[in-house]
């Protein structure tokens, strides 16, 4: 009996559908097997491309890591030796030349003797000091080296470098026992102003010929200080500005320590500034006036441009003069402000209008700044840097302008005439293949000076 279609599309033939019929049956469980079996492969494939990738990358990095580890302790030349004993292996046994490779196994068996110098590691201490870290341009500072046996067992003697500036210090630290210590001592030369680090400290494992080296360093690093030269100046007491126990200014305030006069009441004024006896007096309201008197206010302004400069022995010597200035202020207990060209960087399009701030809280703070400082070509010259002090500094009552050889009077004048007025202006001039002078124009004072000495007399001068 034939049954009609169904609306689902399956014919119905003795009671069974097309779809379970056995032959339908067997080539859908084909086509499973099929797929199951290409899904097995590609899985196993990928597991396969996965397997292999990550073990690439494990084998550069243990080849990154090898590298790395070799570049380290191979020296020049060592790699120069590695390189001609390939050389000499490839053309000997290449060309059949037994003297090349002689040379070949030669070297190989000086490489692997140097190796073996590497064996171990280094279980020394060693710690760095300099007793004293600031001295002065000429001088010498002493450095202390210690290295300790902190283990139980007998130490082989080791070479240690401590580096010292742009040189090397060697030591040949002997066998040490057990909790045993090596001291030595090291001169450091500081024959010129400026910063010199000392340190870190390196114990050295090398073969006598030089092919490798192993370093274990300890990074403490210690800045000796180079101050520059000082002397002793005369007392700065000139300047309009006079200290609270000197004499007051011309200039007028409704409260201060001077008494001046009494005036009558102006709308703004202070409640408190009336005076009341003398209201009651006039029938008016009358208010106090003082004086006013201000602390004063030194500022000393350093140029760094080079153009400023004929050469180091003039810059040296305005560094000193700067710091014998400043050093004489902080000890009157002025209020100061010392200040030097700032540096316009090389990337910028315009010059940097600003300048640097030296600390001058204490002597030793503002020698150790001034150990730092350097000339250079993109730094403000004179003018400019008066012009931006006068703006950014208020108060200054007495400003000190120091320069070298090269700036004309014309622009000491001009530089001076960025203050405003009533601040007295000295210029400082270091020149070396001069006569020491002294001139005054108005505010502005010129000295010059061919040795730093000649400044004690011409500050006396000024001080007169």
């Amino acid at each position: 009996m034939v049954q009609g279609r169904h609306a689902g599309g399956t014919t119905q033939r003795n009671g069974l559908t097309r779809a379970d019929s056995p032959t339908v049956l067997g080539e859908t469980r084909l086509v499973n097997a099929r797929t199951r079996l290409v899904g097995e492969r590609e899985g196993a494939l990928a597991d396969l491309i996965v397997s292999v990738v990550r073990s690439w990358r494990r084998m550069r990095r243990v080849a990154r890591t090898g590298w790395r580890a070799l570049a380290a302790v191979v020296t020049k030349l060592g790699w120069g030796i590695a390189i001609t004993v390939l050389v000499a292996f490839l053309l000997g046994y290449g060309l059949g030349w037994l003297e090349l490779v002689a040379v070949g196994w030669t070297g190989l068996l000086v490489i692997l003797a140097a190796a073996l110098f590497l064996i171990g590691r280094t279980s020394h201490e060693a710690t760095l000091s300099v007793p004293v870290n600031r001295v002065i341009a000429g001088e010498s500072a002493v450095g202390q080296l210690t290295v300790s046996n902190p283990t139980r067992r007998l130490l082989p003697g080791t070479r240690i470098e401590v580096e010292v500036g742009e040189g090397i210090a060697d030591f040949q630290v002997p066998t040490l026992a057990p909790s045993g210590r090596y001291e030595d001592l090291f001169t450091v030369p500081a024959l010129h102003r400026g910063v010199i680090p000392v340190g870190p400290v390196r114990a050295i494992r090398a073969d006598p010929i030089g092919l490798v080296r192993r370093e274990r360093v300890w990074d403490e690093q210690i800045d000796l200080f180079v101050h520059p030269r000082t002397i002793s100046v005369p007392s700065m007491s000139t300047g309009f500005v006079r200290d609270l126990e000197g004499n007051p200014t011309r200039d007028l305030t409704s409260s201060d320590v001077s008494f001046h006069a009494l005036r009558e009441y102006m709308p703004g004024d202070e409640l408190r500034s009336i005076h009341w006896k003398s209201t009651a007096k006039t029938g008016q309201y009358m208010v106090r006036q003082f004086e006013e008197t201000r602390r004063s206010h030194l500022m000393i302004a350093l140029s760094l441009a080079d153009e400023d400069y004929a050469g180091d022995e003039d810059f040296e010597m305005a560094v000193s003069v700067v710091g014998s200035l400043g050093v004489r202020a902080i000890r009157d207990a002025r209020t100061l402000s010392v200040v030097a060209s700032e540096s316009t960087p090389e990337f910028a399009r315009k010059r940097l209008l600003a300048v640097k701030n030296l600390a001058a809280v204490t002597g030793t703070r503002l020698l150790d700044d001034l150990s730092r400082i350097d000339r250079s070509e993109t730094a403000l010259p004179l003018t400019e840097l008066a012009r931006v002090a006068a703006d950014s500094i208020a108060g200054i009552s007495l400003a000190f302008l120091v320069c070298g050889a090269t700036v004309p009077v014309t622009a000491l004048r001009h530089a001076a005439r960025q203050f405003p007025v009533g601040v007295e202006v000295i210029a400082v001039i270091c020149d070396p293949h001069i006569i020491p002078s002294f001139k005054r124009a108005g505010e502005l004072t010129v000295l010059t000076i061919g040795y730093l000495e000649d400044l004690q007399q011409s500050m006396a001068r000024v001080s007169a």
